[in-house]
């Protein structure tokens, strides 16, 4: 388990995980009222969360899945990134894909949060990258099956 620094600027209780086995915490919206989105609008919603994580890892910002089903809201940059030394409030992009209004109350469950590592690269500039099996085959180079 990876130690979470975290300050809370709102008035809802810590995320946390909803089964032993979930990836993701849910993030909830802190707004002083209501927020609509009209059809196709987006908007930066507050989370009343500051964090710092370890060095190495990354927290993403994920739709979801009954929002998006139920009312066509999901995460625009899905999934957001918040870097290791980022201090900034925890913020979620949301866009209203539906054909009809969506109103956000406070401390409704907006978007979920998955912790990951990750590696950072460093580029090598070769003359030929070797042969695979797939080779150049780009998008749909397997064909419908």
């Amino acid at each position: 388990m990876i130690e979470i620094k975290v300050i809370n600027k709102g008035h809802h209780p810590l995320p946390t995980y909803a089964t032993a086995q979930s990836a993701g915490m849910d993030l909830r919206a802190c707004t002083d009222g209501p927020v609509t989105l009209r059809p196709m609008e987006r908007r930066l919603i507050g989370t009343g969360l500051y964090i710092a994580l370890p060095e190495g890892c990354e927290a993403q910002i994920r739709p979801r899945s009954g929002l998006a089903l139920r009312h066509g809201i999901t995460v625009l940059n899905s999934p957001g990134t918040v870097d290791a030394d980022y201090r900034g409030e925890i913020m979620v992009l949301l866009v209203n894909l539906s054909a009809e209004d969506f109103t956000i109350n406070d401390g409704e469950r907006i978007a979920q949060m998955v912790i990951a590592r990750h590696e950072q690269g460093r580029f090598a500039v070769v003359e030929d990258l070797g042969d695979t099996e797939r080779g150049t085959g780009g998008y749909g180079h397997t064909g419908v099956k």
